[in-house]
């Protein structure tokens, strides 16, 4: 009866119009090293340690370059490592020109650097400029009374007497520094916003600067001039964290009332960026935190990470307990449960997907610092479905530093280090190497870690997964040499979802499997995900000619084509997935 009310609701889902697949493709102008690449991303904290202090640093990484390059991957994103006082786990920057002590020195960024290009590999950098720390010396200046070059590098209200405009309440800091005047955050209190103006400034609040006053120019040029320090030392791009968080504006958009930022402005600034990029480092790569991909791929950043954008959280975190802020609640796609819901996704996804082919890359991560392990409560099965999504959907795959061997969300009571809170510090812990001490991160005790490692005796490690061809670790690694070899999964190849449809129209939970062709030119695979611990069947059309199929990676089920009708009908079992190329 199940498998017939599921049939029944992909053929209603089926009846709007189905998708066409036409083998054409858009590729984006991105630089040439960067059109089908895979990242890895690198916490510098946590991902090994070479001197045994506890903490993760450069040398470590160095250390681990023939590992990180065995994987597959053709580029690095680092999380910052710059000089702070990691009140914010070193998002809160003190120096944009030095390298944090407890990680090394310049030089070693610059050995870092030459040793990931002598593996063939790129390096992208977290350029952090919506925001510093108040340790930094711009702040330092800027706090004080008398006027000088840095008063109005960030936004100070005249007084610190007077409230500030109601759209801005809660952003003000009071009584810091000796200065007469509050300072706007733009995240934790100890992060002053860096002032690129408002767009449309209140006449009567002189304090609101417009974007072309002297002084926020000169500010954006000494943020361009921190761009070009990390570019000549040898990074090949960057990653802006919160990109879409620059130019303020007096206007409330929805329930968007934290930053209060004006898209159109803040666009103008990356394009010149970009302009920057493109005459002086012609091969740099941008990658923005803006999650909105029609904005931030319109002209400005080559790849935008829609990790916030509605839908997302469908996929791999919907519940409560799952997800790192707890603020929502239903079922994920991807779970074992079968109740999430594709369609919700599909529905932002495609929306974002049809404005900005051929203009940049979407990217779904992974994974990341900011969002819960994907090993939370997953087998090692579920995740081996998540990655064959991951690394055969449109865009930009990035993949979390222990991610490709299944490491766990740790409990929410471990202690909060440097910012990250319940239960963030779970998702930062260190990386397992082996099953010696430490888990092979350090040689440091236990007790002078960053974070502590996993307790656990089956905590899965590199040192295991290395000598067995069906692990987890090596699966990934085959996935990530499927996405590089097949032209239908190249990051800019054509995507249609099959079943259900794309335009599916009222949202249709519960819905499994979720089944998609990827093409380029004559090259056509079918990806089908079947993650719930239940068999599922669907029956979609197929509008291109093949006489056979051939199982890239996954499971065999029973497939059936109807050649007269041209759909194909397919048994999935539980839990299971195949990626079929089309012959």
């Amino acid at each position: 009866m199940k498998k017939i009310i599921l049939l029944c609701l992909a053929m209603l889902s089926l009846v709007a119009s189905a998708q066409t697949i036409t083998g054409k493709y858009e590729i984006p102008k991105v630089p040439e090293w960067a059109k089908n690449a895979v990242f890895y991303q690198i916490y510098p904290q946590t991902f090994c340690d070479s001197d045994g202090d506890g903490i993760g640093d450069l040398k470590g990484i160095i250390s681990k370059l023939d590992y990180v390059k065995s994987l597959g991957v053709d580029a690095i994103w680092f999380n910052p490592f710059f000089d702070s006082p990691f009140m914010d786990a070193g998002y809160d920057i003190r120096d944009y020109y030095k390298i944090a002590p407890r990680y090394g020195t310049n030089d070693d960024a610059r050995r870092l650097f030459e040793e990931v290009h002598k593996r063939g590999m790129h390096v992208i950098f977290d350029y952090v400029i919506s925001y510093t720390s108040i340790d930094n010396p711009w702040f330092v200046e800027s706090q004080k009374q008398k006027k000088n070059k840095y008063s109005n590098y960030y936004i100070w209200t005249e007084t610190n007497w007077v409230d500030p405009p109601r759209e801005f309440a809660g952003q003000f800091i009071k009584g810091y520094g000796r200065r007469n005047g509050q300072f706007m955050r733009n995240f934790y209190w100890c992060q002053p916003a860096l002032n690129f103006g408002f767009s449309n400034p209140d006449p009567d609040q002189p304090w609101q600067l417009p974007t072309n006053h002297p002084d926020v120019l000169a500010m954006r040029e000494d943020l361009k001039n921190v761009l070009r320090f990390w570019m000549d030392m040898g990074a090949d791009g960057f990653r802006a964290d919160m990109a879409g968080a620059l130019v303020k504006t007096r206007r409330v958009r929805g329930n968007e009332q934290f930053f209060n930022t004006n898209e159109n402005e803040t666009k103008l600034f990356w394009r010149e960026i970009r302009q920057l990029l493109e005459k002086e480092y012609p091969e740099g790569f941008m990658v923005a935190e803006w999650s909105y991909p029609a904005d931030a791929l319109d002209d400005c950043f080559h790849v935008d990470f829609f990790h916030w954008f509605n839908g997302y959280n469908d996929l791999f975190q919907k519940e409560s307990w799952r997800i790192l802020n707890g603020v929502s609640e239903g079922h994920s796609y991807f779970d074992a449960e079968g109740k999430g819901d594709i369609t919700a996704f599909l529905k932002s996804y495609m929306d974002q997907y049809e404005k900005t082919v051929g203009k940049g890359y979407i990217s779904l991560p992974l994974g990341n610092h900011d969002n819960a392990r994907l090993g939370n409560h997953r087998t090692d099965k579920e995740l081996e479905i998540i990655y064959a999504f991951g690394f055969t959907m449109p865009g930009v795959p990035f993949l979390y530093y222990g991610n490709e061997i299944g490491m766990k969300q740790l409990p929410n009571d471990w202690p909060q280090v440097e910012g990250a809170y319940q239960p963030r510090n779970g998702a930062r812990t260190p990386m397992q190497w082996n099953s010696g001490k430490n888990l092979g991160f350090s040689t440091g005790d236990a007790s002078s870690l960053y974070l502590p490692v996993d307790p656990s005796p089956d905590a899965p490690n590199v040192a295991t997964q290395e000598k067995d061809p069906n692990s987890l670790l090596n699966k990934t690694r085959r996935l990530i040499a499927l996405h590089h070899s097949e032209p239908a999964l190249a990051n800019y190849a054509e995507f249609v979802p099959v079943y259900p449809s794309a335009d599916a129209g009222k949202p249709s939970p519960s819905i499994y499997p979720f089944v998609y062709a990827r093409a380029a030119g004559k090259d056509v695979v079918l990806v089908m995900l079947n993650p719930r611990a239940e068999a599922s069947d669907a029956t979609f059309p197929i509008n291109v000619k093949f006489k056979k199929t051939r199982l890239l990676a996954g499971d065999r089920f029973p497939m059936e084509h109807n050649k007269k009708t041209g759909n194909m009908t397919i048994h999935m079992p539980a839990t299971s997935y195949a990626i079929v190329k089309l012959l």
